[in-house]
């Protein structure tokens, strides 16, 4: 075996082991839930937009300032009636372009959770944006996905 098939087989080896390793972290990423509610297109920034949580529960979510820009800090309120939550955290993503790992934990209790995020500004111009509420639970995740777009600076 010559030195070039040989250097050929270990970068091809190392190509495919740095795939793996990102396919596995990706999906550490990624908002995981047990259940995944039906895409809401209520624009949070613009309104307090609500959403109907299995067994009775109820969801309200909204953001300041009014309305949404991006590189701005964006203060988060999360209200839920009738589940008993144990944490809270949103996460933010393009729909159409990926925006990179943008995940707030929210604090609080009683249901009523608060905290604070910034969206990147998209260069192309106005972007659709999910907003995915991770609500766990103590025996499950739920995820309830609100669209709305954001206009440029």
């Amino acid at each position: 075996m010559t030195r070039n098939s040989l250097l050929t087989i270990v970068t091809v080896l190392l190509l495919a082991i740095l795939g793996v390793l990102g396919y596995k972290l990706s999906l550490m990423l990624r908002p995981l839930a047990d259940l995944t509610l039906a895409v809401a297109y209520c624009n949070p920034g613009l309104q307090a937009c609500t959403a109907t949580l299995p067994e009775g529960g109820r969801l309200e979510f909204s953001i300041d300032p009014q309305p949404i820009r991006p590189l701005q800090t964006l203060h988060l309120s999360v209200v839920i009636n009738g589940l008993s939550v144990e944490k809270v955290d949103i996460d933010f993503d393009g729909t159409r372009m990926k925006m990179g790992y943008n995940r707030s934990s929210l604090s609080g209790s009683q249901g009523r959770f608060t905290g604070q995020a910034i969206l990147p500004v998209c260069i192309t111009g106005p972007m659709e944006w999910a907003a995915t509420v991770l609500i766990s639970t103590g025996n499950r995740r739920i995820a309830v996905p609100f669209h709305f777009e954001v206009t440029g600076r």
